[in-house]
C-alpha cells in the first residue's frame, strides 16, 4: 500500500471516531455539567501528552507561546459553544452543523487574510444555507425538528472553529506540532475548570458509562486523533482529505438513529445531504470543470 493510501485510511478511522464523539457527548451530558466535561477531556488529554513527550512542551519564546495561547482560546471556545449546543439539540442536528465550518473559512479569510473567496466557495455557502433551513426548519409533529437554541449555539462553534482553522494556518507555520498540541490541550482545559468553577458543576455522577465516555473523549477522540492527523495528512491533499471528514455527520446521524432513536425527518435528511454537498463544492471548487478557463 502507498503512503498515500496508508495515510487516508487513518484519516478515515480518526473521522470514525470523531463520527462517535456527538453521541458519546450527548449522553455524557446526562450526567456532567459541559464545561467540566472540556475540562476532564482536555485535562486528561494535556496530561497524558505531557507525560509522553516527558515535559518537552515549551514553544520556544514568549510570542509563539502568545499565538499559541490565543489559538488554545479559540479552540476552547468552539468546543465550549459545541457543548452548550450539544446540551439544547439532537447530536445529529450538532454534527451537520458543525461541518459548515468549512465554510466559515473563505470568509474569515477575508477578514484575516485579506484572501478572496473563489467562485465555488460561493456557492457552496449557498448550497450550505439551503442544507441548513431545510435542516432547521419547523415541521408540525416532528419534535427535534426546528430552529432551536442548540443550533444556533452550534452555528457560533462552527464560526469559531473557522476561525481556529484560519489562525492554525498561520501559527502552524511558526510552532512544532507537539508544543502547539499542549498549548491548545492545556488551554482549553484550564478555561473549561474556570468556566466550570463560575459554572458551578455540581457533583457529576461517575457512573462506569461516564468513566468510559470521558475515556473515549479525552483518548482516542481528542489526543490520538490530533496525533495521527498531524503525522499523516500531509501525505494526501487537503481537497482528498476533506472529502474524507466530509462523512462524519453522517456518522453521527447514523449512530444517533441506532443508540439514541433520533430521527431528523425527510427534510432533514435532505437538508444534510446538501450541507455536505456545499461543503465539498466550496472546498473541490478548484477542480470543478466550470471554473477552468478556456486559453
Amino acid at each position: 500500500m502507498t503512503a498515500r493510501g496508508r495515510a487516508e485510511l487513518i484519516l478515515l478511522l480518526t473521522t470514525i471516531i470523531w463520527g462517535g464523539t456527538f453521541v458519546v457527548s450527548k449522553v455524557a451530558l446526562d450526567r456532567v455539567a459541559p464545561f467540566l466535561l472540556i475540562a476532564i477531556r482536555f485535562g486528561v488529554a494535556a496530561s497524558l501528552l505531557f507525560a509522553l513527550v516527558r515535559g518537552r512542551v515549551w514553544p520556544g519564546g514568549l510570542r509563539p507561546a502568545l499565538r499559541g495561547g490565543l489559538l488554545g482560546l479559540l479552540f476552547f471556545l468552539g468546543f465550549a459553544t459545541q457543548m452548550i449546543g450539544l446540551a439544547q439539540t439532537t447530536s445529529s442536528k450538532c454534527a451537520f452543523i458543525t461541518n459548515t465550518t468549512v465554510i466559515f473559512v473563505p470568509i474569515l479569510q477575508v477578514l484575516i487574510e485579506r484572501r478572496a473567496p473563489r467562485p465555488g466557495n460561493v456557492v457552496g455557502i449557498a448550497i450550505v444555507l439551503a442544507g441548513l433551513w431545510l435542516l432547521t426548519r419547523p415541521l408540525r409533529g416532528v419534535e427535534e425538528s426546528g430552529l432551536n437554541a442548540g443550533d444556533l449555539w452550534t452555528l457560533a462553534c462552527a464560526a469559531l472553529f473557522g476561525s481556529y482553522t484560519v489562525w492554525l494556518d498561520v501559527v502552524s507555520k511558526e510552532m512544532e506540532a507537539v508544543p502547539l498540541t499542549f498549548l491548545q490541550l492545556a488551554v482549553t482545559a484550564v478555561l473549561g475548570a474556570v468556566a466550570a468553577a463560575v459554572e458551578g458543576p455540581g457533583t457529576p455522577r461517575f457512573t462506569p458509562g461516564l468513566v468510559l465516555a470521558l475515556l473515549y473523549l479525552a483518548l482516542p477522540a481528542t489526543l490520538l486523533t490530533c496525533y495521527l492527523q498531524t503525522r499523516v495528512q500531509k501525505h494526501s491533499t487537503p481537497t482528498r482529505a476533506v472529502v474524507i471528514f466530509s462523512i462524519e455527520p453522517v456518522l453521527a446521524a447514523g449512530l444517533a438513529a441506532a443508540f439514541l432513536g433520533e430521527r431528523i425527518g425527510w427534510l432533514g435528511v435532505v437538508g444534510g445531504a446538501l450541507i455536505i454537498v456545499g461543503v465539498l463544492v466550496s472546498e473541490l471548487s478548484d477542480g470543478i470543470p466550470w471554473r477552468r478557463r478556456r486559453g
